[in-house]
C-alpha cells in the first residue's frame, strides 16, 4: 500500500509542476505581452501573438469622420480636374515661350 501511496503522490507532484510550468508559459507568451501591447494603445491578436498599430479609416480612404461619401467624391472629382488642367497647363507653357522665339 505505501508503494501505491508513493506512486500517485509523485503523479501529483509531477502533474502540479507540469500545471505550473503550462501557466507560466501561457503568461508569458500571450498573457504579457497582450497586457504590454494594449497598455501602449495597440491592438493585441493573441492567435497569432501579434501586436498591431491601429489605423483610422480616414487617414487611409482620405476622407474626415464626418464627410459622407458623395461629398467626398466631388471633392476628389474638383481636385482631379483642378490637376489635370495644372498638367494641360504645364504642358502648353513651354510651346508658347517656344513659338515667339522660333518666330524670331
Amino acid at each position: 500500500m505505501n508503494r501505491t501511496i508513493d506512486r500517485l503522490k509523485l503523479i501529483f507532484l509531477a502533474l502540479f509542476g507540469f500545471g505550473t510550468v503550462v501557466v507560466f508559459v501561457y503568461h508569458a507568451f500571450w498573457v504579457w505581452p497582450g497586457q504590454r501591447c494594449e497598455a501602449a494603445g495597440k491592438w493585441w491578436d493573441g492567435s497569432t501573438r501579434t501586436c498591431a498599430q491601429p489605423i483610422l479609416i480616414s487617414d487611409i480612404t482620405g476622407r474626415t469622420v464626418g464627410d459622407k461619401r458623395e461629398e467626398a467624391a466631388y471633392k476628389a472629382a474638383l481636385a482631379k480636374e483642378a490637376q489635370d488642367a495644372a498638367a494641360k497647363a504645364a504642358e502648353g507653357a513651354p510651346e508658347k515661350a517656344a513659338s515667339p522665339a522660333a518666330a524670331k
